[in-house]
């Protein structure tokens, strides 16, 4: 066989480009799959993961048994509670309740909830069924409704995490009894209390504590028609009953009302119609149809007034310091309308009187007799020198009131003008005595 020289050389010379491409393309290949690998690392679920974690750790896990004690110890479990307070709607007198919205917290522990967080990567575990893990049987003891939110998905989450603590949040809105003491209404301060219970399990198997630091917040800027939220206080309130010891939380609420609204639409109304009714005392004796209008209509006035006072007050057996009020608003008025009758009954014994010397001077100018107003008085007989020494001693001892009186000659003028003086002193008097009488209690009640 023949070869060719120069083909033999060419042959190793291809060999070797052939290995150069086969090399390059093995390395290509193996870069890929290199960062093949390497993303795939990076692109995991971690979503995936949850879903995987949740079948793990309930799948074996039985939501009818309450999680063991401080340290794994067979101890009470310890729920801490917290709460957010978003609006207070009404706080009504009448059905001595208040409405209020809240966000509503319970944290524990629950050790057979621990799971692998993946270094860090799932911070926590959330959950929207209640029923899939145990839960405190927690109510609100002095609740008369209540209801959760459901728009637009309901408003409620369950978190879990790494360690096995379990965070309950849900956003409520209750109405609470609120049982009102009304003796100082209008210048009162009410406590309503939101209290929680465990309706079930005793503290042997379950404790509710205030979480530490803040348990009780509440948005700012809160406003009210007719209170002002001055602090609020966060408290135990353990039950015993004939089936055991039961944990309980409270939250004193302190309320006090705004004075303003009550100044302007009940005191301030009532001192005018007490005023107005005064007026009579300076209209003439005479105008009979214009002081009895007068008084009528402050009176009623007056009474209607009372009427819707105590129509937004439920119906207690004590007194209220509105009643004192309007009660000596409405005697004042009553009494103006009194004086008139009496004015009126002295006018017309004036007039008598009137008459009655007339028809004397006239005797006396027919008989030219002894004067019988020396003789008689008030139907008892009084001689003249004894009469004429009376009338000295009352000449020699002046009295600046009966002198000033004297200017009045009829009887019903003088009651008139006793009147103006009398009636607004009595009131002003009145006045006195009752804001400081209130307002002292009210401080006193404060401490």
């Amino acid at each position: 066989m023949r070869y060719d020289v120069e083909n033999m050389a060419e042959v190793p010379t291809t060999v070797v480009r052939w290995i150069i491409v086969l090399l390059l393309f093995l390395s290509v290949v193996h870069y890929s799959s290199c960062n093949q690998s390497k993303s795939g690392v990076q692109k995991v679920n971690f979503r995936e993961k949850e879903k995987q974690v949740l079948d793990q750790i309930l799948g074996r896990y039985d939501a009818r048994i309450r999680p063991s004690g401080e340290n794994g110890t067979d101890g009470p479990a310890i729920v801490r509670v917290n709460l957010f307070v978003r609006s207070i709607a009404t706080i009504s007198d009448i059905k001595m309740e208040y409405s209020v919205q809240l966000t509503f917290r319970e944290q524990w522990l629950d050790e057979r909830l621990k799971f692998n967080d993946f270094n860090g990567k799932i911070k926590y575990l959330t959950l929207t069924d209640a029923a899939r893990v145990w839960m405190p049987d927690l109510f609100f003891s002095n609740e008369k409704e209540g209801h959760f939110h459901n728009i637009i998905m309901p408003n409620v989450y369950i978190r879990i995490f790494p360690y096995g603590s379990v965070l309950y949040s849900i956003r409520i809105s209750l109405t609470l009894s609120c049982p009102m003491n009304l003796k100082l209404y209008p210048l009162d301060r009410q406590v309503c209390s939101l209290r929680m219970a465990s309706y079930g399990w005793t503290t042997n198997d379950l404790v509710f504590l205030w979480k530490d630091g803040d348990p009780v917040q509440v948005v700012k800027n809160l406003h009210l028609p007719r209170f002002t939220l001055e602090k609020f206080l966060t408290d135990y309130c353990n039950s015993k009953t004939n089936t055991g010891e039961y944990s309980c939380l409270k939250v004193d609420l302190l309320f006090k009302r705004e004075f303003s609204y009550y100044l302007i639409q009940i005191y301030i109304p009532c001192c005018m119609l007490v005023i107005v009714s005064w007026v009579s005392f300076w209209l003439d004796q005479s105008a009979v149809p214009a002081r009895v209008s007068l008084g009528v209509t402050t009176l009623l006035t007056m009474a209607t007034q009372t009427s819707g006072i105590n129509a937004s007050l439920p119906p207690v057996s004590y007194t209220k310091a509105i009643d004192v009020w309007t009660g000596v608003c409405l005697t004042f008025v009553f009494g103006a309308l009194l004086e008139f009758a009496l004015v009126n009954y002295a006018s017309r014994s004036d007039m008598h009187r009137e008459n009655m010397k007339k028809q004397r001077a006239a005797c006396e100018a027919l008989d030219h007799g002894p004067d019988p107003g020396d003789l008689m008085e008030d139907g008892n007989t009084t001689f003249p020198m004894v009469r004429q020494c009376e009338i000295h001693m009352q000449q020699s001892r002046p009295n600046c009131c009966k002198t000033w009186l004297s200017k009045f000659p009829t009887r019903s003028k003088r009651i008139d003008v006793i009147s103006r003086i009398t009636f607004p002193l009595v009131f002003a008097l009145f006045n006195l005595i009752y804001w400081s009488t209130y307002l002292f209690r009210e401080e006193a009640e404060d401490q």
